[in-house]
């Protein structure tokens, strides 16, 4: 693969590339085209390594940030002191590891995290390899608090919202999406991920850093089908629901239904479906 220099419109999360094009009665004619990058970024915790995981580069202090407040490391902007890379500005991969510094007189144990700690590598589609029970992962979760019903209208508005908000997208077809919005407000932050539970780490850890948490009120949307671990870092950030472009799993729809949170899947052309938490909308359940 023949990588092409980057463009003046194009960021370190794509990648033009000399392609080429098949179509029926004709030979291949070139074609250039643009990839979402995929690169392993190594978190470190006060210099030990937590985890590595593959992503798209970009908003990497806020993938971070989310990631630890995801996994129960962290609870508050507070207990943050720095977020930087490793390495010197231009150093090959000096982009791919980031350390999280704790704040004066914080702790953070990685310990703490046991058998769930996940040194290891990760996909950018998985986002709890290596652990062992659901139970583990749902005890420290909470019901969201109760907040005004949503209007139909807003939730059927959201994925279209979210789409028009995807700049690399539309430069690759190949990201997803999260992003948090209110009624009335609109998206507060989106996130472009070549993983979707990234593009939620990136999303939340933004909140995070604005010290914005819980996001009481507000509704996670996301570009795909919907995963019990995007129900689980929803219900760590606090949020009221949860909106997908595509399908929710099982596991996904009876966590929604446990912690009474509104989980929605096909939300295309200004309908959905509900799996969960109806009692949150407009009207309630039928």
């Amino acid at each position: 693969m023949n990588v092409l220099p980057l463009g003046p419109n194009l960021s370190r999360g794509v990648r033009g590339i000399e392609a080429w094009r098949s179509e029926p009665g004709s030979a291949l004619r070139p074609r250039p085209d643009v990839l979402s990058v995929e690169e392993p970024l190594e978190i470190r915790v006060a210099d030990d390594t937590l985890a590595v995981t593959m992503r798209t580069p970009g908003h990497d202090a806020e993938l971070a940030a989310g990631f630890l407040f995801a996994e129960g490391l962290v609870t508050s902007r507070a207990q943050l002191g720095s977020i930087a890379h490793c390495g010197r500005t231009g150093d090959e991969g000096s982009h791919n590891v980031i350390n999280v510094v704790p704040a004066p007189g914080t702790a953070i144990d990685a310990e703490a995290l046991g058998h769930a700690r996940r040194g290891t590598l990760t996909t950018a589609a998985c986002g709890v390899c290596g652990r062992l029970l659901v139970d583990d992962l749902v005890a420290r979760l909470r019901a969201p608090p109760a907040s005004d019903p949503f209007d139909r209208e807003f939730i059927a508005s959201l994925t279209g919202e979210l789409r028009a908000s995807q700049p690399h997208f539309e430069q690759t077809g190949g990201l997803h999406a999260a992003g948090i919005a209110r009624p009335h407000e609109g998206f507060a932050v989106v996130r472009e991920d070549v993983g979707r539970h990234n593009a939620v780490d990136k999303a939340v850890g933004r909140l995070l850093l604005d010290d914005r948490l819980p996001a009481h009120g507000a509704v996670l949307v996301v570009s795909g089908r919907t995963s019990f671990e995007i129900v689980q870092k929803a219900l760590c950030a606090g949020v009221a629901g949860v909106v997908g472009i595509s399908a929710p799993s099982s596991l996904a729809a009876s966590t929604a239904e446990r912690f009474d949170l509104l989980l929605c899947g096909f939300a295309r052309g200004g309908a959905f479906n509900v799996y969960a938490g109806a009692s949150r909308l407009e009207g309630g359940a039928p």
